[in-house]
């Protein structure tokens, strides 16, 4: 099948093989906030045929210093309702599922992680995100995971690596510490960042976490995160985005290692490349 020519210059890097997986790849990403609404976005932009984004929060308009699809135009409307519309605009022919759902052990089989060729978490809930790691490892899904984005500056000290050689990454300690409580053996890929967490600086007077929060919800059955956190910590685009862009950027180079694999003389280049594993 001809290229898509909005993917010509991605094409150009990767080749037609890769652009060919990837038309053919379902990715699924959990949690579309700071971080995985910019993978979502990454991932279309790079010709994924199928994507499903789950989230059941509401733009806040604490979102909009980060958040892709956050606008001051659009606080309270569904977070995953807002990204496939603008998701849709930049490729549409691209199959876009939006689920507004907490992902947790109790509905797990709602989606059949199975069906994914890559199963992505930007999860910012602990107990979730072990449930999730455990179900993706139990089902030997491609798997990527994005470690504590919040409280950082310094893009240059963005990494991957497995989840068991994150270090100095306080959040990633803390969840190697809740998997080895649950016996977990597994391995996967995270992205985090060696950066020292940066504590606020000072407090704010209005929204999250104070008494004037913007976010309240008529709806009984909305989960409010931010009362839920110890400490609301500061955040900034430059980081957020790039955790994103590094997970998309996971799935792009596994793409490309298995279109190597399955077209061994298609590309010579990349057969010989030490970095395509």
């Amino acid at each position: 099948m001809p290229v898509n020519p909005a993917f010509q210059r991605l094409q150009l890097l990767v080749g037609t093989p890769v652009l060919d997986l990837l038309r053919e790849s379902r990715a699924i990403v959990f949690g579309v906030g700071g971080v995985g609404g910019w993978c979502a976005e990454a991932l279309v932009r790079s010709g994924i045929g199928h994507l499903t984004i789950v989230d059941n929060d509401d733009v806040c308009v604490t979102n909009v210093n980060r958040q892709l699809q956050a606008t001051t135009g659009n606080v309270g409307k569904s977070k995953v309702g807002e990204l496939r519309d603008r998701l849709a605009s930049i490729h549409p022919r691209v199959r876009l599922e939006a689920i507004d759902e907490v992902y947790e052990k109790s509905n797990r089989d709602r989606f059949d992680l199975h069906s994914y060729d890559y199963v992505i978490d930007a999860i910012d809930s602990y107990t979730h995100k072990l449930d999730l790691i455990e179900h993706a490892w139990e089902i030997g899904a491609r798997f990527y995971s994005s470690m504590g984005a919040a409280s950082r500056l310094d893009i240059t000290k963005i990494r991957t690596a497995s989840v068991w050689d994150a270090t100095m990454d306080p959040f990633a300690k803390i969840l190697r510490k809740g998997l080895r409580r649950r016996g977990f053996q597994g391995d996967f890929q995270v992205v985090y960042s060696v950066e020292e967490p940066i504590a606020p600086v000072e407090r704010t007077s209005v929204a999250c976490g104070t008494h004037q929060c913007f976010c309240h919800h008529d709806d009984p059955d909305h989960t409010d995160w931010c009362s839920s956190k110890v400490v609301i910590n500061g955040s900034a685009v430059h980081i957020t985005a790039s955790f994103g862009m590094a997970l998309s950027g996971l799935v792009l180079q596994d793409a490309r290692s298995r279109a190597s694999r399955q077209n061994p003389s298609s590309d010579a280049a990349l057969s010989r490349d030490p970095a395509a594993t």
